[in-house]
């Protein structure tokens, strides 16, 4: 079966417009309303910047064979059972005759604080798949096969999240990787090291600049964690599904 990768390409063009489209505006907003946020947080609060991304996502698996499965999107049906926790919001989950087909959580980072939010989300980011899979090992979602557990990451692309970056680290080495690596880099590094320790199936990392509120553009870091990467995987691990279920 060919994959369909849906016209991915121009349909995240459209995606990144509407994010800083959304970002630009919701701080206007609470500029007007008297209720700005301290610094970039207007635009982090929106809560609706990345849903043309989910739309993305739903696309691929309607056109991969599962046109029939359930596609959560709403708050109140997207949390899972935990291991660590009681349950786990995610932003998207796909579930097909009983079983999760797919779990996609969507991050997002502007400028200008980037070095206490790349903790934070890489904290965050392995803290949830540790706990995903240990649900997932222990049949929080029953006896069923490995689901797909995405994680896709859009960063400003700016001067101070390209820069180099110190370390500090009086008592031993800072790994070699890391040294003067900038945040953009610092965010591919940890995409990759994802996968590579199997905490998610696919990590994407996305860069667009403001500018891109008219453009779309958008970049990739390394093809490990490029965009195409990230939507070949969930369309063949959709498709692989409705061949074992059927549609």
């Amino acid at each position: 079966m060919t994959l369909d990768l849906v016209d991915y390409e121009r349909k995240a063009h459209e995606a990144v417009k509407s994010f800083w489209e959304n970002r630009g505006a919701a701080k206007e907003k609470k500029i007007q309303s008297g209720t700005f946020d301290q610094g970039e947080r207007a635009g982090v609060t929106a809560g609706k910047n990345m849903d043309k991304f989910l739309d993305l996502v739903r696309d691929i698996v309607r056109a991969n064979g599962l046109a029939h499965a359930q596609i959560y999107e709403n708050r109140a049906a997207l949390t899972l059972p935990g291991y660590f926790r009681p349950t786990k919001l995610w932003d998207l989950l796909v579930i097909h005759k009983g079983e999760l087909i797919a779990a996609v959580e969507l991050k997002s980072q502007a400028g200008p604080s980037f070095g206490n939010n790349f903790n934070n989300r890489t904290e965050e980011a392995i803290g949830t798949a540790h706990d995903f899979w240990t649900a997932y090992r222990e049949d929080a979602f029953g006896k069923q096969p490995r689901p797909f557990a995405g994680w896709l990451m859009m960063v400003e692309d700016a001067p101070e999240s390209q820069c180099a970056v110190r370390n500090t680290s009086p008592h031993f080495p800072v790994r070699q990787e890391f040294k003067d690596a900038s945040y953009l880099q610092r965010y591919d590094l940890l995409c990759q090291k994802l996968v590579k320790e199997q905490l998610y199936t696919t990590a994407s990392l996305m860069t667009s600049p403001r500018r891109a509120a008219e453009t779309g553009e958008f970049s990739a870091m390394s093809a490990m964690t490029d965009l195409k990467t990230f939507v070949t995987s969930l369309a063949g691990h959709v498709a692989a599904a409705a061949a074992r279920l059927g549609s």
